[in-house]
């Protein structure tokens, strides 16, 4: 079974991609809303979330796992290989898969995400060790908005105001690196017209095809896990349009 975890919706379009490209594995999903955003987290605090939602994953199952977080991925330098028995071929994570998408290309890129994850440096270091440079910006309050249902028009004035004065046509790609930002990814058109937008979820999948498959093969069963309520998450997970009613723990 793969286990994949976020701190709430986002991590649902990480879902949604490996879903698609391998239609027979059982997934179960861990949503932490509670502690959501992760975003705004300390690496201490990210560190111990990150621990807990692997356990509760590896306790109901889980053998593979995709970190589905951007943020998260600057906590994974805890030794979570020897802490939790993994082996580097049963976790996945977000930062490593963009970076090797960009390799040995000219793109110029301008990359958005959580403060957490701007804050750590790790995509801007990830790059530098393929000989990339990247613009990194952090947009704060947009993982939340999105996360629990804020008016559209809050959303776009959040991207509006993050984007103003960026030289947009400096750049070939930007780089939606937090899970919940392709969720509004019309809206970032709105404001970035032509420039390609690069969602990390899409690479993951790939990744975890050519890792997992054919040991994660199994009966295509998708269940989750939530921390806490949402009517937000259960909207979401309702329009992924999954073969049956999911099943949808709340832990609270």
């Amino acid at each position: 079974m793969i286990g994949i975890f976020d701190s709430g919706s986002g991590g649902l379009t990480v879902l949604k991609a490996i879903r698609t490209r391998m239609p027979s594995a059982d997934i179960l999903y861990f949503g932490d809303i509670k502690n959501a955003p992760y975003g705004s987290k300390s690496t201490g605090e990210l560190s111990t979330l990150t621990v807990r939602a692997i356990e509760l994953l590896q306790k109901r199952g889980a053998e593979s796992i995709v970190s589905a977080c951007n943020s998260v991925s600057a906590s994974l330098a805890v030794s979570l290989f020897d802490a939790l028995s993994l082996a580097p071929t049963q976790l996945i994570e977000m930062v490593g898969t963009t970076v090797s998408s960009f390799k040995n290309t000219p793109a110029r890129l301008l990359l958005v995400a959580t403060p957490a994850t701007i804050q750590s440096e790790i995509y801007q270091n990830g790059f530098r060790m393929v000989g990339k440079e990247v613009t990194a910006l952090a947009i704060p309050d947009l993982a939340s908005a999105i996360e629990f249902g804020a008016p559209e028009a809050e959303i776009e004035g959040l991207i509006r105001n993050a984007l103003a004065g960026v030289p947009l046509a400096e750049c070939d790609v930007l780089i939606l690196a937090c899970t919940h930002y392709p969720l509004v990814a019309d809206l970032f058109k709105k404001m970035t017209g032509p420039l390609p937008l690069f969602d990390p979820a899409l690479a993951v999948a790939d990744r975890a095809k050519r890792q997992l498959w054919p040991r994660e093969v199994g009966d295509g069963t998708t269940r989750f896990i939530i921390s806490t309520d949402s009517e937000p998450f259960r909207d979401r997970v309702a329009a992924l349009g999954l073969n049956g009613e999911p099943l949808i723990e709340v832990l609270d």
